[in-house]
C-alpha cells in the first residue's frame, strides 16, 4: 500500500520538485548563520523531503543518542556506552520508542540515536555514543533501539563505516580488507537494518581511498543490493559530499540539512545526462516510502521528561553501573552514621558531551550523585568537599565511616571535534550566496571565492563544533585519570580504608597505578539525569550491581591498537579490544564482559544443537540452566562465546555470539534459551563473498566474561556458505 501511494506521488513530481527533495530544506548560509548565531541544532528540528503542494510535510531529523537534543526539557538517558554496559536489548528497545515519542512531541519524527561505529580503540572522543568493541553486542543493541525508534519515528543508524576516529574524520583514510570489514565492521550495521532502519547515514571519513559519502560498495553494493535496504541513506550533516554526482551514483539519497552540493550540480547533472532519471527516481521514491511510513499522531508535549521516562531512565542508570572492585565486601554501605562525598563531578550535572549529542534536560532535573544520595539516606550525616584541596579532603574522609570519591571525565576532556580548517575543500564546493555575487558580480567574485571559503571554513569550524557555548575536546590520548584527581584519590584512600572511587566518563581509563589502593571502585559512566538516584541505590544495597563492561580495559596503552587522532591513513584489522589481548597473551585489568555482584549464580546443564531450515543449517541453539545461589534478588548477564577449531585461518581464539540478561530472585533457577545465527560462527571468504562455516569441532563457553574458563559443549560443524 505504501509503495503504490509513493509511485502515485513520484509521477505527479516534476523534475525540480524530485530534485528538491534530495537536500535539505534550508539554504546553506542562512542555515550556517542560525547555527553560529542561534545554536540552531539544539533549537529546532531541520526539514527536509517536504512537498506541501501535495500534502507532504516531510523529514523532520533530530539528534538523539541520549535523548532528544533539543531545548524543551526531553529526558536524558545515561549516554549509549553505559546503556551497553546494561547488555540488555529489551530495556534499550523501550528507551528507543520513549525518544521516539518524545521527539514526535517536538515535531520531529527522524532521529539519529542510533550510533553504532565499534569502539576499536578506548581514546576515540565519541566512545560515549556508541555501545561497545564488539560486533554481535552493539548490533543487538543498535537493533533494539532501532525496533523502538521506529514504532513512532524514523530511526537513523551511524555512521557508514569504519568511523572511529573524531579528530580526523574530515581526512583520514581507513584500508581495510574484505574479510575484516564484512567479519568485523559492518555485521552490526546489517543487524540494524534487519531490524527495520528507515535511513543509514553514511560516514565522513574515506574506506579504501573512497568518501564514505560516494562509496558505491558500501552505500549501493552492500548495504542496498546485498541487505535489501529498502531506506535512505543521508549524508552526515553539513559537510558529507564531496562529489554531488559521484554520491548520488554510488546510492546517496539525501544531502542533510542544507541545499548544498546536490543543488549547485545535479539540475545540470541531469539535464547532460551524467546522472540518469532513473537513478533520480529511486532515490526520490525510497524516501517518499520512508516518510508516507511514519506512524500519523499528535503527541503532547508532556511526554517530555514524564514519570515513566524519568523512571526509564532511572533503570537504565542503575542497570549500567559495572562493579569493577569490592575487597571485603565494603559495599555495599550497611551501618554508616557518617559519609564523605568528595570530588567535584559529585554535585555537578556531568552528563555527556557538547557535540551533537548534547541534551537540554528540564530545570532542576538531573539527580547529582550527592544530591542522589542526600534524598536516598536522609538521616546519614553526609559531608562533602570539592576536592581542590586533597589534604582537607583526606582530613573530611578520615572524619567519616566512609568516603566515595566521584572522579573521572567530562566535556573538557572527550567529545565530538570539528578541527579548524578540515572543512575548507568541501566548503569551496558550496557556491557562495547570491546576494555575494549579485553585490560583486560572479566573474569579480569566483577567483576570489578559494581563500574566502578557507577563511569561512575556520569559521564555519567553529559554529559547526560550538554546542551550548562550550568546544567538545575531541579525541584522548591521554587514558589516565588528570593528576589531580589521582593525587586526592591517594590522600583519601590513605585516609580512610573504607574508599570507594565513582568513575564518570564515556571511555575506558588506564588506572594501574592506584586502583588496587581502594576497595571498591565501580564506573557510574554519564549516567543521564538519573544517575545519581541511581547511585544511591547501588552503594546503600537497594539494587545489586549488574553492569557488564561492553568493552576491555587494559593495564597498560602498549596493549591497544595504533591511534593517532590526526591519522591521514590508518589500518584496521581483526585485533582490536578483547580479541587483541588475547593474540597477545596480555590478561585485562577488567575484561570484557566482566562486573561484580551483590549476589553469586551458577550455570548447569549446558547443551547446544544444530537447527536446519529448508535442508540447511541456519543456526545453533545452546540452553543451559542459571542459579542465583546468593541471598539478594540480582540480574546476571549470561554470556556465550565461539571457540573455533584450531585450523591454519586466523580468528580469534574466542568471541562473543549471544548474550542475555535475566533478573533471579535469591535462590531462583531459570533455564534459557540462546539462538546463533550461524553467520556469527563463521568467516568471510572473499572468494566465495560470503560467510563460510569450518568444518571441526567448535566448542560453545558460557562465561560470566571472556577471560573465564567457563562451562564449555562440543559442536561439529560442518563446512558450508551460510549466506552472503
Amino acid at each position: 500500500m505504501i509503495q503504490v501511494r509513493a509511485l502515485k506521488l513520484l509521477a505527479e513530481l516534476t523534475t525540480s520538485e524530485k530534485l528538491a527533495l534530495l537536500d535539505g530544506d534550508t539554504p546553506f548560509w542562512s542555515g550556517m548563520a542560525d547555527i553560529a548565531l542561534h545554536q540552531a541544532s539544539h533549537r529546532h528540528p531541520w526539514p527536509a523531503a517536504g512537498i506541501p503542494r501535495l500534502g507532504l510535510a516531510g523529514l523532520q531529523f533530530v539528534d538523539g543518542p541520549r535523548g532528544v537534543a533539543l531545548e524543551g526539557g526531553a529526558t536524558t538517558f545515561p549516554v549509549p556506552i553505559a546503556r551497553g554496559a546494561c547488555w540488555d536489548p529489551d530495556l534499550e528497545e523501550r528507551i528507543g520508542e520513549a525518544i521516539g515519542r518524545e521527539a514526535r512531541s517536538f515535531g520531529a519524527n527522524w532521529v539519529a540515536g542510533v550510533c553504532i561505529n565499534l569502539l576499536r580503540h578506548p581514546g576515540w572522543g565519541r566512545a560515549q555514543e556508541t555501545y561497545g568493541e564488539d560486533p554481535v553486542h552493539v548490533g543487538a543493541m543498535g537493533a533494539a533501539m532501532t525496533r523502538g525508534l521506529e514504532r513512532h519515528a524514523v530511526a537513523c543508524v551511524k555512521h557508514l563505516a569504519l568511523n572511529s576516529i573524531d579528530s580526523s574524520r574530515f581526512l583520514v583514510d581507513v584500508q581495510v580488507s574484505e574479510r575484516v570489514l564484512h567479519e568485523l565492521y559492518l555485521p552490526h550495521f546489517r543487524d540494524c537494518v534487519e531490524a527495520g532502519a528507515g535511513s543509514l547515514m553514511s560516514a565522513y571519513n574515506q574506506v579504501n581511498g573512497l568518501w564514505c559519502g560516494q562509496h558505491p560498495q558500501l552505500l549501493r553494493r552492500i548495504l542496498k543490493e546485498r541487505w535489501g535496504f529498502g531506506g535512505f541513506v543521508v549524508t552526515d550533516f553539513i559537510f558529507g559530499v564531496r562529489d554531488g554526482v559521484g554520491a548520488l551514483l554510488a546510492g546517496q539519497d539525501l544531502e542533510m540539512p542544507f541545499r548544498m552540493v546536490f543543488a549547485g550540480c545535479l539540475p545540470e547533472a541531469v539535464a547532460d545526462g551524467r546522472v540518469p532519471m532513473q537513478c533520480i527516481d529511486e532515490a526520490v521514491l525510497r524516501l517518499l516510502q520512508v516518510q508516507l511510513g511514519v506512524p500519523p499522531g499528535a503527541y503532547p508535549t508532556s511526554l517530555r521528561s514524564c514519570q515513566q521516562h524519568r523512571a526509564l531512565a532511572r533503570e537504565a542508570a542503575t542497570s549500567s553501573i559495572v562493579l569493577l572492585r569490592n575487597e571485603g565486601q565494603v559495599l555495599p554501605f550497611n551501618g554508616l552514621s557518617s559519609l564523605a562525598v568528595i570530588g567535584r563531578h559529585a554535585s555537578v550535572a556531568n552528563l555527556g558531551d557538547r557535540g551533537s549529542s548534547d541534551t537540554r534536560p528540564m530545570a532542576g532535573s538531573v539527580v547529582t550523585p550527592l544530591s542522589g544520595l542526600q534524598a536516598a539516606a536522609p538521616d546519614l550525616r553526609i559531608e562533602q568537599a570539592n576536592g581542590s584541596s586533597p589534604q582537607a579532603a583526606a582530613e573530611l574522609a578520615a572524619r567519616c565511616d566512609a568516603a566515595v570519591v566521584v572522579a573521572g571525565l567530562d566535556w573538557h576532556l572527550e567529545g565530538e571535534h570539528i578541527h579548524p580548517g578540515d572543512i575548507a575543500p568541501i566548503l569551496r564546493l558550496i557556491p557562495p550566496p547570491e546576494w555575494m555575487l549579485r553585490l560583486l558580480g560572479r566573474h569579480r567574485l569566483m577567483p576570489l571565492w578559494r581563500p574566502v571559503a578557507h577563511w569561512l571554513a575556520w569559521i564555519t569550524s567553529f559554529a559547526s563544533a560550538r554546542q551550548g557555548g562550550d568546544f567538545a575536546a575531541g579525541d584522548r590520548t591521554d587514558l589516565s585519570l588528570p593528576a589531580e584527581q589521582v593525587a586526592l584519590i591517594r590522600q583519601v584512600a590513605a585516609a580512610n580504608p573504607r574508599t570507594v572511587v565513582v568513575l564518570m566518563g564515556g571511555g575506558a581509563l588506564v588506572i594501574e597505578e592506584w586502583r588496587q589502593l581502594v576497595p571498591g571502585l565501580l564506573l557510574l559512566w554519564y549516567p543521564g539525569e538519573q544517575g545519581g538516584a541511581a547511585l544511591a541505590d547501588v552503594l546503600l544495597g537497594r539494587v545489586s550491581p549488574s553492569g557488564r563492561l561492553p568493552f576491555s580495559m587494559v593495564a597498560d596503552t602498549s596493549q591497544l591498537p595504533p591511534f593517532e587522532p590526526r591519522a591521514r591513513r590508518v589500518v584496521y584489522d581483526l585485533w582490536h579490544g578483547y580479541r587483541r589481548l588475547q593474540r597477545d597473551g596480555h590478561p585485562a585489568a577488567y575484561p570484557f564482559g566482566f562486573g561484580l555482584s551483590y549476589s553469586q549464580f551458577t550455570a548447569s546443564d549446558l547443551t547446544a544443537e544444530l537447527q536446519r531450515s529448508d535442508g540447511r543449517m541456519d543456526q545453533l541453539k545452546a540452553s543451559v540452566t542459571i542459579t542465583n545461589t546468593g541471598e539478594v534478588e540480582a540480574a546476571e548477564v549470561v554470556q556465550l562465546y565461539l571457540e573455533p577449531p584450531a585450523r591454519e585461518i586466523e580468528r580469534p581464539a574466542r568471541t562473543l555470539v549471544a548474550f542475555q540478561r535475566l533478573l533471579l530472585a535469591a535462590g531462583e533457577s531459570r533455564r534459557l534459551t540462546l539462538v546463533i545465527p550461524l553467520r556469527a560462527c563463521a568467516t568471510f571468504d572473499p572468494v566465495m563473498d560470503g560467510f563460510v562455516t569450518e568444518g571441526g569441532v567448535h566448542r560453545l563457553v558460557l562465561a560470566r566474561h571472556v577471560e573465564e574458563e567457563g562451562l564449555a559443549v562440543e559442536l561439529e560443524l560442518e563446512a558450508a556458505l551460510v549466506c552472503r
